[in-house]
């Protein structure tokens, strides 16, 4: 599967203590110069622990008010359940300003 930029997807996420799995949303932010691997940023509909509450939620496929996480993480592309939408210009231009600052670029 081939994936963009500011793509909404769903992948399986592990627990903490590794017993089983829940599928969550995810950005895509990248891809890695491993072909097969993105670099993608996690959704959360718990506010409270979110750095950016999304604008255009619903635009991106979601059910429910979510923001993005200040994490980013690597996963295999062929880990990826579904794609559920794609950020908003809005949204992409938020989260574009926040990864700047996170990784001091």
């Amino acid at each position: 599967m081939s994936f963009s930029r500011s793509e909404v997807v769903l992948l399986p996420v592990p627990f903490t203590d590794l017993t089983s799995r829940k599928v969550r949303p995810a950005v895509i932010v990248g891809h890695s110069s491993h072909p097969g691997d993105l670099f993608v940023v996690p959704i959360s509909s718990q506010l409270q622990n979110v750095e950016l509450v999304l604008q255009d939620w619903r635009a991106a496929g979601l059910n429910v008010p979510c923001g993005i996480k200040s994490q980013i993480a690597t996963i295999e592309d062929r880990l990826v359940v579904q794609s559920v939408g794609t950020l908003s210009a809005q949204d992409q231009a938020a989260l574009e300003g926040r990864l700047r600052s996170w990784l001091k670029l």
